[in-house]
């Protein structure tokens, strides 16, 4: 099986990377504004270099990265890109996209993008992925990703496959790919944590009004040191505490030990301060 791959930036040095870092860094961290941006530009550009030279008249299934309860920063362009593409497959006799979601069962607080290509290929492996093999029969299967630095996510989605004999058209849709394998893979970090320094410079995203909860963001917010998590805490308005705990919950970060003291301090907080659990 060889899946047709697409990437909308090409990564081959650290001085111009086609994009604005610090929207990245802001989109990595559940600035929507910028995931609405990066979504309909990825879905031009599909459409562009692709689907109008090769339109899809069967049904396209669109499936954003693996998450478990709490998606994932492409889920947000996800939703962008789908409406997109629906406005031109439908303008074209072509059948508005479907979508499906690839279950994972496993959480981890190491940062993925700080990880060499070994690391990253040995710490996902010991992960499992799972779909819905009968809703997908005949349908051709856009996988959605924000970036490929090493394919260590391609290759768990290419596994998964495998195992679950699927046979449709497949197609790895990226925002931006590294193909300069001189570059070492820490460069995702270097690109997620370029506007981000430390807790506080995610309140003007939280604030804007177009902010969207994803893993990262809750994960960075529970291993913030506790001082500096408390007067953060402080600030925020009752609905993102209670969402934020009920997210951790149902990602079951409870169970890891690096975040319970911040995951107690909020418990405390919704109690002492008499909040409804949303």
């Amino acid at each position: 099986m060889i899946p047709y791959t697409f990437s909308l930036h090409k990564i081959e040095n650290t001085s111009h990377f086609g994009f604005d870092p610090n929207d990245y860094s802001r989109f990595k961290f559940g600035d929507d504004l910028v995931a609405r941006t990066f979504g309909r530009n990825l879905a031009d550009a599909f459409i562009r270099y692709y689907l109008a030279d090769n339109l899809i008249s069967g049904q396209i299934v669109v499936i954003s990265s693996p998450y478990s309860f709490i998606p994932t920063a492409t889920f947000a362009m996800k939703n962008y890109f789908v409406s997109q593409l629906n406005r031109w497959l439908v303008e074209n006799g072509a059948q508005s996209v479907q979508e499906a979601k690839v279950h994972r069962t496993i959480t981890y607080k190491e940062d993925y993008g700080e990880l060499s290509a070994e690391q990253r290929l040995n710490l996902i492996g010991n992960d499992s992925f799972h779909i819905d093999k009968g809703f997908l029969t005949g349908k051709t299967l856009l996988f959605l990703d924000d970036i490929r630095i090493t394919g260590s996510h391609e290759k768990m989605i290419l596994k998964m496959a495998k195992e679950y004999n699927l046979t449709n058209e497949i197609h790895m849709l990226y925002f931006a790919e590294l193909i300069n394998k001189n570059i070492h893979p820490n460069v995702e970090n270097f690109l997620n944590y370029h506007q981000i320094k430390s807790i506080f410079d995610l309140e003007e995203i939280i604030e804007s009004g177009n902010f969207c909860f994803n893993t990262r963001i809750v994960k960075y917010i529970l291993n913030t040191q506790e001082n500096s998590f408390k007067i953060f805490l402080e600030r925020r308005s009752s609905d993102f505490i209670n969402q934020l705990y009920d997210l951790s919950l149902g990602n079951n970060y409870h169970t890891i030990e690096a975040y319970a003291n911040n995951l107690h301090s909020i418990k405390d907080y919704i109690k002492n301060n008499n909040y409804k659990l949303i």
